[in-house]
């Protein structure tokens, strides 16, 4: 691998990979599992903390092994194969596809916004519940766009992420300044209003549209499950950082690079997602971002911001903002596979670079599994079963920097973990937290996934008995 991407190339990938569509539609269904300003800001956070917790942990792990396949080359150093193999699996089933699949319908949907077309038309195909519509034959174009130029060279690759990533950095601190500067009416202090108390107790009617039942305090348990579920979100709109691991081995100096890439880059898009959420609690009341329509609270806040014009504002900006973070997905997430297949633990195709010095086979393999799960439509049901597996896995990579320090304490660490032991722990106590709540409280987010991931475990095995074999 050719070393040709620099620290602001990484710090570019990890911003733009985690910026996707999350942070202009997941507040809706987190203020409505939370109900007060106070809370909505503290889940952001925790979120935050956690996620940076984790990037100063993976640090340690990427001094210590600085080369391409990131976490399934972490996870397989420290505890074998298996383990290395079942992340790389759940990867590329759902985890990397199932994200690029939902950031190109993002794209689709809010390009839908400024051309009706895409709406109005009839679907190209349907039976029954079944159809293929032209906002996901858009999502699948947009794939294969960005994996044919990712196919070109890393170089393409990189220069799109920049422009992208630097475009909607830009647009997300102008929403910010014009969420304060703008609006007429500030909902700031009336969303705070409800202190540390006022939770919901809103449900559906038979059409499944909420019901406006009013607000109430709630009791401690419901307060935790509450709090679970708005997670949920906020750790959605948070993964994909880790995709810089990916590239280890095309970034210069990794040991060095890599760790500050992970720390400048998830610091910087949390505090940003944290004013983006100041900007709707001043733009709109908790009804308003609790009912956004489409839960599109984005869009409803900068109506009121921008006026009429703000629905083309934030479909523009979803559209930058998508088509930038699928380019880092898919960069990125393909020489997880090559590494496997490097290891046996792939398709052997995969291991191939073109001419270009990229693995284009990987990249297509990626590509083509992502689009078939655009036309399936369950991408949004698997990432949502996935969440509690995606935390699960990165809790796993946090104690491996314990483990690594308890069993072999002199491997040469060029990067130590800033405050370990209390910065891993930290992760985990929190990560350890979520993972139990959502057990409790929401098993249809956790059983599903941990089972999809599990059903590598007969391939792993069918693998290496074929190995063996020959």
């Amino acid at each position: 691998m050719q070393k040709k991407l620099k620290l602001w190339d990484a710090i570019m990938l990890v911003m733009g990979s985690m910026i996707g569509s999350g942070i202009f539609i997941v507040s809706a269904d987190m203020m409505r599992n939370l109900g007060s300003g106070y809370w909505m800001i503290i889940v952001w956070v925790i979120t935050g903390i956690m996620t940076v917790a984790a990037a100063i942990s993976y640090g340690e792990l990427s001094a210590l092994f600085p080369k391409a396949g990131g976490q399934y080359t972490y996870l397989t150093e420290i505890f074998g194969k298996k383990m290395g193999f079942l992340y790389g699996w759940g990867l590329f089933t759902v985890i990397q596809t199932g994200t690029i699949a939902a950031v190109a319908m993002a794209f689709g949907k809010f390009t839908a916004y400024l051309i009706p077309w895409f709406n109005d038309v009839a679907p190209i195909f349907q039976s029954g519940e079944f159809k293929i519509t032209w906002i996901q034959i858009l999502a699948i174009a947009v794939i294969i766009l960005l994996t044919y130029i990712n196919t070109r060279g890393v170089e393409s690759g990189k220069l799109l992420q920049n422009l992208f990533t630097g475009s909607k950095i830009i647009a997300l601190l102008g929403l910010i300044a014009a969420g304060f500067i703008l609006v007429d009416v500030s909902h700031l202090a009336e969303n705070f209003q409800q202190g540390f108390s006022g939770f919901n107790n809103i449900e559906k009617n038979a059409n499944g549209d909420f019901l406006k039942l009013g607000w109430k305090s709630i009791d401690g348990i419901t307060l935790m499950g509450g709090i679970a579920a708005a997670m949920v979100g906020s750790v959605f709109s948070s993964v994909a950082w880790e995709s810089v691991t990916f590239v280890s081995g095309e970034i210069e100096n990794p040991r060095k690079n890599v760790v500050k890439a992970m720390i400048l880059g998830t610091s910087s898009v949390m505090l940003l997602y944290i004013a983006v959420n100041f900007v709707y609690l001043n733009a709109l009341d908790r009804d308003a971002i609790s009912f956004a329509a489409n839960d599109r609270v984005a869009v409803e806040a900068s109506q009121n911001i921008f006026g009429s014009a703000g629905t083309v504002i934030i479909a523009a900006l979803v559209m930058v903002s998508t088509f930038g973070c699928n380019n880092g997905l898919i960069l990125a997430g393909s020489r997880v596979f090559q590494t496997m297949a490097k290891d046996g633990l792939f398709f052997k195709s995969a291991i191939q670079n073109n001419k270009n010095e990229v693995p284009s086979n990987a990249l297509w393999m990626q590509g083509i599994w992502a689009s078939l799960l655009c036309l399936s439509g369950q991408y949004g049901n698997l990432l949502d079963m996935i969440s509690f597996v995606i935390v699960l896995f990165y809790m796993i990579t946090v104690f491996g920097v314990i483990y690594l320090r308890v069993k072999q304490p002199n491997l040469d660490r060029p990067y130590k973990a800033w405050l370990y032991p209390i910065t891993p722990l930290i992760y985990l106590l929190i990560g350890s937290v979520f993972c139990i709540l959502l057990l409790i409280y929401k098993s249809e987010y956790t059983w599903p996934g941990f089972l999809i991931v599990l059903l590598g475990l007969p391939i792993y095995y069918l693998i290496n008995r074929k190995k063996d074999a020959s």
